[in-house]
């Protein structure tokens, strides 16, 4: 196969430029967009520095002066609570000498202190001092070098979110349509407390980090990839958690909705019939049996609601371009290179339950981490080692694009469609593609 000319070109200045359109076609993209490392390094400037990009969850902070150590794109972040409790997010690099300042998961802190020759500075990012400043000379001026901040933080109901870009949308108008979808999953707790304090579940693979956005959004792999969870899951019963997804699900209830800005969300709660339903289709848990028996001599009037929501939100939510929420647990893509990723997950617990069932939705948040997430990494890292194949171009996107019936818009305008229906790859490489082509919304 001959590679095409535009193709090949890609590192022309002009295509550096933004004529990225040949890169994304209607079906289909190419493979360097997986596989070449200056494409990642653009995706690194222009897609997690010119968009929104989740960076913790205000549980994490939970008092003031709290800090939280996590990234933006590679860029290492430090989010803060000042004394007042406001958040800042500030660049986790020494003014003097490009150090870390803080090397620590999380904490309270009022100020940092760079290990490496001393220079300290607020939780706010001000420099409060260097040691032996007279060694500076008379113009050392410290209003000058404090810490570099992320241009813009907002929280969206608990979820904190950094952009280094002064003209994205609003975080409200940037969420969009993925919000009403954000909200039921906070609202299943009561009053929305959503707790995320444990510690972190954190894999790696070998593989680009769109791989897991790819596959975030597939309701056209678990019949195959998730297979011996699916025959564990259909020994319980045909209505069993996710055994569903191998009953030909282009005619299925379920469905997957394109919500724009690249986010998308896969919709299996229509598999699920009244209250109590959810927790009763859930795959064999230890202590299951005696956990319900529990819920319901102590809680008979509201034991079906305390047992749903001691499982899984049955949706997954992916918001472009690096959080997914996956059943009751926040799912964090962290690119590390062009063919190197971590996934980390947190799980959460909610307030105003009873202890017993933030215990039991622990015990359900370590089912897929361990049973299905290794299919999925393993995976992406057999596309990774196939796209070393440079003659064949092209990564298809296009099941569910020229169907008749599959297809509908709701009344906000979001396209309804069947779960296999890979349109939750061409709705995010729309947004990429706009990303990376510099256009402004």
């Amino acid at each position: 196969m001959v590679v095409s000319p535009e193709i090949s070109a890609y590192k022309s200045e002009a295509t550096r430029d933004g004529a990225w359109d040949a890169y994304v076609q209607v079906d289909r993209v190419h493979r360097t967009l997986y596989t070449d490392e200056q494409v990642f390094n653009e995706e690194m400037v222009k897609v997690f520095g010119h968009t929104w990009v989740y960076l913790a969850h205000e549980s994490q902070l939970p008092e003031p002066n709290s800090f939280v150590s996590t990234k933006l794109g590679l860029r290492p972040i430090v989010v803060t609570r000042d004394r007042r409790g406001d958040l800042h997010a500030v660049f986790n690099r020494c003014a003097h000498r490009a150090a870390t300042i803080c090397r620590e998961e999380s904490g309270v802190a009022k100020s940092f202190q760079c290990p490496y020759h001393g220079w300290t500075f607020k939780n706010t990012g001000e420099l409060v001092g260097a040691p032996w400043p007279q060694g500076y000379g008379a113009e050392f001026d410290k209003s000058k070098l404090g810490l570099g901040k992320v241009t813009r933080v907002q929280s969206y109901r608990g979820f904190i979110f950094g952009t280094l870009s002064e003209s994205a949308p609003s975080l409200p108008d940037y969420l969009g349509e993925a919000k009403p979808w954000l909200d039921y999953w906070i609202d299943r707790a009561p009053d929305g407390e959503v707790i995320v304090r444990s510690a972190a579940h954190r894999m790696g693979y070998r593989g680009n980090w769109k791989l897991a956005f790819d596959n975030a959004g597939d309701g056209y792999h678990p019949s195959f990839s998730h297979r011996s969870l699916l025959e564990m899951a259909s020994r319980m019963g045909d209505s069993k958690d996710m055994s569903y997804f191998g009953k030909t699900p282009d005619d299925g209830p379920m469905k997957v909705y394109s919500l724009g800005n690249g986010h998308s969300v896969i919709d299996q709660r229509p598999n699920f019939d009244g209250p109590g339903s959810i927790w009763a289709n859930q795959r064999p848990q230890p202590g299951r049996e005696k956990f319900e028996e529990l819920i319901r001599s102590k809680y008979p009037e509201d034991a079906d609601r305390l047992l749903d929501v001691s499982a899984g939100a049955q949706i997954n939510l992916s918001i472009f371009p690096n959080l997914l929420l996956i059943g009751n647990q926040i799912q964090v893509i962290e690119p590390l290179g062009v063919e190197r990723t971590q996934l980390t997950w947190n799980a959460t617990s909610i307030g105003g339950v009873p202890e017993e069932v933030n215990t039991m939705r622990m015990r359900t948040q370590e089912d897929f981490p361990a049973f299905g997430e290794p299919d999925d990494q393993a995976n992406f890292e057999e596309v990774q080692r196939g796209l070393a194949v440079s003659e064949e171009e092209w990564i298809l996107m296009n099941r569910g694009l020229n169907v008749d019936g599959w297809q509908t818009m709701d009344e906000n305008g979001v396209i309804v469609t069947a779960v296999t229906d890979e349109i939750h790859m061409r709705g995010y490489y729309e947004e990429w593609l706009r990303l990376m082509n510099g256009d402004a919304k």
